[in-house]
């Protein structure tokens, strides 16, 4: 049967909008951020993602001038997302598909935590913390709640002799981040397992140099009055951390000794406030020293890292 000749030119052509067209879109979505406090800058963020319109000519305007913009997507998709975002509050990550996380750019779904700048400094004190210890640098480090894999991928890019090891309870969330390591060309320097915590790690008993988490930490009567952008649509079981907040980490305390070896890192993310019972763990179980907690940007205690003891 000959083929349709306009076949091929249906399925290529682009979603074509007018500069002019775009700009006025782009002057209502500000107007409609601005009245539901959603920070303006979005709004390029999108552009960026689904055109070629790069961000010196969203900053002079100058795209207003074209006859024609392609899309990735046609206009009238572009407005409904913009109206998830303003209606439905749904993160602007998730509405692109990806977010930038340190020097990688990770693919995020609502299967996984959106990861945080402040998560970023985990993976800084993780070499901070070798730095004297070079056998560290080698062997086995575990990332446990691994979601979209942004832990493991920082530690695979920071420390290119070690393998990681990636634990997620949900099917999903290793999906995307064993997703996100096949774009970085890491899948094997990660291996990714499905389980709870230590628990697929059986092999690696007394062998890890570091284990690396951001549990959930959020009491679970707190979820509720967090930002809608989050507790709407970002995974609770990722947030919820029982009812005082420490369910996960009084786990990763109490059963990590099995898992490193002497002298391992123990490192996590911690909300505020949760500082000095998180120490009082660590120094009531007795088999960790150098306990120090860490600030975030904002000054927060955020951080807690401790070694095994020999």
């Amino acid at each position: 049967m000959p083929e349709n000749p306009n076949s091929k030119i249906q399925n290529i052509e682009p979603n074509l909008v007018s500069g002019l067209a775009l700009w006025q879109w782009r002057e209502q979505a500000q107007q409609q951020a601005i009245a539901s406090q959603v920070p303006i800058v979005e709004i390029d963020w999108l552009l960026q993602e689904i055109s070629d319109i790069d961000r010196l000519s969203l900053r002079l305007e100058s795209f207003k001038d074209r006859d024609f913009i392609s899309l990735q997507i046609p206009f009238v998709e572009l407005a409904c997302l913009w109206e998830q975002r303003i209606r439905d509050r749904r993160p602007i990550q998730y509405l692109v598909g990806r977010t930038p996380w340190r020097n990688l750019l990770l693919q995020v779904s609502p299967a996984v935590l959106i990861p945080r700048p402040e998560t970023e400094l985990l993976i800084d004190l993780a070499i901070a913390a070798i730095e004297n210890h070079p056998d560290l640098q080698q062997g086995h480090w575990a990332d446990l709640g691994t979601g979209s894999g942004a832990i493991a991928l920082g530690l695979a890019n920071a420390l290119p002799y070690a393998v990681i090891h990636a634990v997620d309870v949900s099917a999903d969330a290793l999906a995307i981040a064993q997703q996100n390591a096949e774009f970085l060309g890491w899948s094997d320097r990660i291996q990714f397992y499905q389980g709870s915590w230590f628990e697929p790690l059986g092999h690696l008993r007394g062998e890890l140099c570091g284990m690396v988490s951001n549990p959930p930490y959020i009491p679970s009567a707190l979820i509720t009055d967090l930002q809608p952008e989050v507790a709407r649509h970002e995974p609770h079981l990722a947030l919820d951390g029982g009812e005082d907040g420490l369910d996960a980490i009084r786990l990763l305390v109490a059963i990590a000794p099995r898992y490193l070896r002497s002298g391992g890192i123990w490192l996590i993310e911690m909300m505020a406030g949760q500082a000095q019972p998180v120490v009082n763990l660590l120094k009531s179980n007795g088999r960790y020293q150098n306990i120090q907690v860490y600030k975030d940007l904002a000054g927060i205690d955020r951080f807690v890292l401790a070694h095994r003891i020999a």
